[in-house]
């Protein structure tokens, strides 16, 4: 990624550095004032992360780039077969989220939750890592790394199967806030495919670690209240608040991706919660106790757990293929100009854009555009693009026609689609979107792909029913080879 944008200013993966390297040091100071004996010496940091073998953690944050890259290659391409329920949402929820941005809209709001939205999402993730680390908490050091890595894992078949597009695509007159600043805009524009909206990770992910934090605690008797990292605890809760407050505002997500993000972030907080010991080894070797019955045992619940979850996905898909072609992808109110992404393309695929509108009054114009382009046609002042700028170049569309645009096969560029509502309409007009990514099908890699996610939840119902039997608590952590009153084992 370049250091600046086309604009000359500072990117937002450089400021993302910035803020590694000066509130790091700031943070993991501040929130361990009161057990400053926890405190790791900097001559020790190396034999440290040796001895507790948290280069493996390095190797997670690894992996999961590599597991989102793969599975934002796959988003886009299999919307022919998977579709969307936004109608479904929409019908559930109304347009509230409209009433929240226009209650609260201003620009210097604006600003604060843009920055927050993304740079300090992203650094709570990393820093909270580095702050139990540096104060000696290795269980929690690991729970919390595992934490990223599982729950976007957790999340791949929610993404791929049950697309929702953003509330600003879909609630006519709702402003896309968090993409229409151009210093945003490219960043976003080539990194979110604008439909990723349930669950929500701003709310699974820190959620999963204030679950991990009250698992930890209440495992070993005590409170909240009563443990030495209360404060930075409190830290991620207020953080989650604002989150979720600032994810309805900015035009991004339903308030339905909110309980949805905190059941996927507990589920994976169960998860990491019950299997870390066995991992750390601290009852016995990572495997001990398997036997052949009880990892028959495993196979036959969790594989009936599996193949349920995996029938919704096909039903899912099959419901899609039938219906998709009725529904709107996207609504537009008078003035309104929306986006739709066309992903980078590789080599030899090629990317054909079809939109049908589906009013029967009003025509809509559509523009096909290199990404920089059109972040170079965004106002600074009052956001979102400035149509006038590039409508000279649009396409119009009839009420009732279709038009399919030629195939886009250029390397190493992200498109949007810009599809504009003349202020001169009334009303709302629908219209559908077909994106066709040529090559290899990518649905059975996205099946396989979700195959972890639907093993973990079926781990983690079979595990809390096995406690239960066992007359144990939900939250007793200790594998089943170590359980007195059994002869369970993992």
């Amino acid at each position: 990624m370049n250091g600046v944008t086309s604009e000359g200013a500072m990117s937002p993966y450089w400021v993302m550095m910035g803020l590694i390297f000066f509130l790091t040091p700031i943070i993991c100071w501040l929130f361990s004032r009161n057990h400053t004996e926890s405190r790791v010496p900097l001559k020790r940091t190396f034999a440290e992360m040796w001895e507790k073998k948290y280069y493996l953690h390095v190797a997670g944050y690894l992996a999961i780039f590599i597991w989102k890259k793969v599975t934002d290659g796959l988003n886009e391409p299999i919307k022919t077969s998977t579709g969307h329920y936004t109608d479904w949402v929409h019908g559930l929820e109304g347009e509230l989220v409209f009433w929240v941005q226009n209650t609260f809209q201003n620009v210097v709001f604006t600003d604060i939750l843009n920055f927050h939205y993304l740079f300090i999402y992203l650094f709570l993730i990393y820093v909270t890592t580095i702050y139990f680390m540096y104060t000696g908490e290795r269980d929690l050091t690991d729970k919390v790394t595992l934490n990223y890595l599982l729950i976007y894992a957790l999340a791949v078949p929610y993404y791929l199967f049950f697309n929702v597009e953003v509330t600003s695509s879909y609630i006519p007159g709702m402003e896309a806030l968090l993409y229409e600043d151009p210093w945003y805009g490219y960043f976003y524009g080539s990194h979110d495919p604008l439909d990723n909206c349930v669950p929500s990770l701003h709310i699974a992910i820190p959620f999963g670690i204030l679950a991990l934090n009250w698992l930890h605690v209440r495992e070993k008797g005590i409170s909240i209240k009563e443990w030495k990292h209360r404060r930075y605890h409190q830290f991620i809760f207020w953080n989650t608040v604002l989150f979720a407050f600032a994810i309805l505002y900015l035009g991004i997500h339903w308030i339905i991706d909110i309980p949805l993000g905190i059941f996927v972030g507990g589920i994976g907080a169960l998860f990491i919660h019950h299997v870390q010991p066995r991992l750390r080894n601290d009852f016995g070797a990572t495997f001990k106790g398997f036997t052949k019955g009880k990892t028959g045992q495993h196979a036959v619940v969790e594989g009936i757990i599996v193949l349920l979850l995996f029938s919704t996905l096909l039903g899912s898909m099959a419901y899609q293929e039938e219906t998709m072609n009725e529904r709107a992808s996207m609504r537009l109110g008078p003035g309104d100009s929306n986006i739709d992404i066309i992903q980078e393309l590789v080599p030899g695929q090629e990317a054909i854009f079809t939109l049908t509108n589906m009013d029967d009054q009003y025509p809509v114009e559509v523009l096909i555009i290199e990404l920089e382009n059109a972040t170079l046609a965004m106002d600074e002042d009052d956001g979102g693009i400035i149509w006038s700028e590039i409508a000279d170049d649009a396409v119009s569309v009839a009420p009732g026609e279709t038009h399919r645009f030629e195939p886009i096969d250029t390397l190493d560029f992200w498109y949007l689609a810009v599809v504009h509502l003349n202020d001169s309409a009334d009303g709302v007009v629908s219209v559908h979107i077909l994106v066709e990514y040529t090559g290899e099908d990518l649905v059975t890699k996205s099946l396989l792909m979700s195959l972890p996610s639907l093993w973990m939840t079926g781990w983690v119902i079979h595990r809390l029913v096995r406690l239960n039997m066992d007359g144990r608590s939900w939250i007793d952590s200790t594998p089943s080879h170590a359980w007195e009153a059994s002869d369970e084992s993992e």
